[in-house]
């Protein structure tokens, strides 16, 4: 894997590996035999959440394999449209809800594009702060999960620890742990608070001790290495075909980044290093997240270091709510208040599509506005509906012992598959 401190030899078996779902359809499909039908999920604990795998068996051996989702969905589309914009924060924070604040911000972003808005220096840097710690959570319990069902215990408690103290610093800066609700259309609900910047410090360097300790746990564990390597393996070509992004894409040796090939709130101005592995497999999928954070702690601390100063919301603005002083003073900007709040932002008539890259791969929303404060469409590309799209192709060829690795690999959230 270029730009990460684990480097393994690829076996010669991987290209075999790559092809193992085509040659076994290849060879069985003359057969007839009897196959046993078995249903994993939606309550099994290494489907992540309610997925129902609906597995057809040759013995051991995966013969076909239907995903089968929305035993969660709750019509969050079809909500946004009878909301104001601003309203529909709450209800971002429940897609991916391992990183709300990475969603919020890239709502956030949707409708700010669609507003002409540009959000001051310090905002754009406390964003990319918000995001990059939503990362380091999110890969966290994405790693300690994965190794978790694979059998190294272990390491899920180190990674729980670390994420927990995530969620102290979210509760620092938002008032809430989990669901923070925290990014507005047209900035953040608050500033940094007093002590929040020596915390996030202290945080950044507690957490690249931790990496290398769940490195030294894994990258030669024998049990950990069979269970992982050339399991699951996915070609640059099947990668791109079936529309996967994230780890999972730049795992199979596509240097496909959107904080690089598209920048936004000013990711062109921090240095670090977009992490690409060739072998495509369940391996490589845990070292491109390991090495990812290792990036994210790179980039807070770069984001403290250059840290602007100024306000974090945009100017005033007729569809800004105005500051809570001026409303008890002024009868005119409580008037103001009342509109904003009742009526909503005012949005020009247009369409527009804005894509992050979230911890999972690219979360993108797309708005078609008629005017007012209520879209009058809104679409979620989520990246977890994407990436479990491929494990019809996947799976098959594979051993039943083999799915909880591949399907942590994958590392999938079912909140923002069904939304």
């Amino acid at each position: 894997m270029s730009n990460s401190t684990t480097e393994i030899e690829t076996p010669d078996t991987i290209a075999r590996a790559a092809s193992a779902a085509e040659s076994y359809h290849a060879e069985t499909d003359d057969l007839v035999g009897e196959r046993m039908v078995l249903n994993m999920g939606p309550s099994h604990p290494a489907t992540h959440g309610v997925l129902r795998l609906v597995l057809e068996l040759d013995g051991e051996v995966i013969a076909k394999a239907e995903p089968d989702v929305g035993f969660l969905h709750r019509g969050d589309e079809k909500i946004a449209e009878n909301m104001h914009y601003n309203q529909f924060v709450p209800y971002t924070d429940r897609l991916d809800y391992l990183a709300p604040l990475a969603n919020n911000v890239a709502y956030a972003c949707a409708v700010e594009k669609l507003m002409d808005w540009t959000l001051p220096p310090r905002g754009q840097a406390l964003r990319v702060l918000c995001c990059e710690l939503a990362r380091l959570s999110s890969h966290m319990l994405g790693v300690g999960v994965c190794a978790m069902d694979v059998g190294a215990m272990t390491v899920f408690l180190y990674t729980m620890v670390e994420r927990e103290k995530v969620h102290n610093l979210c509760e620092q800066l938002t008032g809430a742990r989990f669901t923070t609700s925290y990014t507005r259309a047209g900035g953040q609900l608050r500033d940094m608070p007093p002590g929040f910047e020596a915390a996030v410090r202290k945080f950044l360097t507690e957490c690249e001790v931790a990496i290398g300790e769940i490195c030294k746990l894994l990258d030669k564990n024998k049990i950990f290495l069979d269970r992982m390597v050339d399991v699951g393996v996915i070609s640059r070509e099947s990668a791109i075909a079936w529309g996967l992004t994230g780890p999972n894409l730049r795992a199979s040796g596509v240097p496909r980044d959107l904080r690089k090939d598209s920048p936004y709130l000013g990711y062109e101005n921090y240095q670090f290093d977009v992490p690409i592995a060739e072998e495509g497999d369940c391996y490589a999928r845990y070292q491109i997240r390991v090495e990812e954070m290792r990036q994210s702690v790179k980039i807070c601390r770069q984001v403290l270091d250059t840290m602007p100063a100024g306000p974090v919301n945009i100017g005033a603005a007729k569809s800004m709510l105005p500051d809570k002083e001026r409303v008890m003073m002024s009868m005119e900007e409580l008037i103001h208040h009342f509109i904003v709040a009742t009526q909503g932002i005012d949005a020009p008539v247009g369409e527009v599509y804005f894509a992050a890259e979230n911890p999972k791969g690219e979360l993108g929303f797309y708005i078609h506005s008629k005017g007012g404060g209520v879209p009058y469409r809104l679409k979620i590309r989520s990246p977890s509906f994407c990436n479990l799209s491929i494990t019809s192709r996947l799976l098959p060829g594979h051993m039943v012992s083999d799915i909880p690795a591949i399907l942590g690999s994958l590392d999938f959230v079912m909140g923002e598959c069904d939304r």
